[in-house]
């Protein structure tokens, strides 16, 4: 009997559960707050924006075949404390973990994380044949679970992932947890670390994972682009990590990986140290306000500390978004990110925040 195609397809590719983004503004008459996906409340860098803007004329060329300008800008940015090499780049932090992945990962070897958390750790992970391991943040206050990850380790295990500040719980691993993982956590395997949040964070003890690169250890800080410098439209993103790992990853590099307009708008947007720091001051002032209402309202929330807050809705998820965006707010329904039940809310500029809060207060009052 002559089989089909399926027949050769992977099984391990055979879909369990898809990544969806959050939606795209829909077309309407009336104004729309987008709380939905995290992105910058006060828009691009302009600095980047007149980068893009310069090359414009240049986009029917290839550009750089390599990506070592962003890199050698990014020495810069981490103030000389690490070399151009110890850096990788690709288009998004979600291509940096999927670079990542490809290169550690073989069919069986394990992955672990710790949900609720970013999806694409377990969707990627699975395009490769990896095991998935979930060892769940503690509940009620989302902490790691170190002990429950050390003691999932087996020889097959080869990346654990941590994220810190989280997404879409906002919390955060503080520097005491970090110290007491990294000193136990096997040589052989590779922690990526997403910081994607990480300017948000004001905690005193809140923690990069750049001293543990420092130290040498088999650690990879990712990061992006999307967030405090407003380029989620350009895909662009970055780890940094031991100059060991990076050099081999690099390996598998494509050639041309990066846009000419993506490049020249990462190198402006890290020079344009004002309206990074702008764009934290608004998300500060925000994250205090959206919080101080949360509370009057009686909103069940967790504390913060990236550009976005998880709360326990005053109604069933699905029917508070749909309320919400009846009030012309878009939010984020999370079950799909391992948190069933729960809402996260983009942290906006004033306008927004002050719509947000408008919004919550009918929907609590008429529930």
């Amino acid at each position: 009997m002559q089989k089909d195609i399926t027949s050769i397809f992977k099984a391990h590719l055979v879909p369990k559960e898809v990544y969806k983004g959050g939606k795209n503004i829909p077309p309407s008459h009336k104004k729309i707050y987008k709380l939905s996906s995290n992105e910058n409340p006060l828009g691009a860098s302009p600095k980047a924006l007149a980068a893009m803007k310069a090359v414009l004329d240049k986009v029917d060329i290839y550009p750089d075949q390599t990506d070592i300008r962003l890199r050698e800008a990014l020495v810069q940015d981490f103030d000389g404390q690490l070399s151009a090499d110890q850096f990788l780049c690709g288009n998004s932090g979600s291509e940096v973990i999927d670079i990542v992945l490809r290169a550690f990962i073989n069919e069986g070897d394990e992955v672990i994380f710790s949900n609720p958390c970013f999806l694409p750790y377990s969707v990627f992970s699975r395009w490769y044949g990896a095991k998935q391991v979930d060892i769940p943040l503690l509940s009620p206050n989302y902490d790691l679970d170190v002990e429950g990850i050390l003691n999932a380790i087996t020889e097959k295990t080869k990346i654990i992932f941590l994220t810190s500040p989280n997404n879409p719980t906002g919390t955060y691993i503080p520097k005491s947890v970090m110290d007491n993982f990294m000193a136990r956590v096997p040589k052989n395997i590779v922690v990526v670390f997403d910081e994607v949040y990480r300017h948000f964070a004001d905690a005193d003890d809140y923690v990069t994972a750049l001293p543990y690169v420092l130290e040498g250890h088999n650690v990879i800080g990712l990061n992006s682009f999307s967030k405090t410098y407003g380029l989620a439209g350009q895909r662009i993103g970055y780890g940094y990590t031991t100059a060991t790992i990076a050099n081999y990853v690099r390996l598998i590099h494509k050639p041309f990986l990066l846009p000419l307009t993506s490049i020249e708008a990462a190198i402006g947007a890290l020079n344009d140290k004002e309206f990074i720091d702008k764009t934290v001051k608004t998300v500060l002032e925000g994250r205090t306000y959206i919080a101080k209402a949360f509370d009057q309202l009686g909103i069940k929330y967790w504390p913060s500390q990236a550009n976005f807050f998880i709360i326990d809705p005053p109604l069933p998820e699905m029917e508070f978004t749909d309320k919400m965006m009846e009030e012309g707010i878009m939010v984020r329904p999370v079950s799909q990110f391992g948190a069933p039940g729960k809402v996260r809310i983009t942290v906006g500029d004033a306008e927004a925040n002050a719509a947000l809060v408008n919004a919550l207060v009918k929907i609590v009052e008429h529930k």
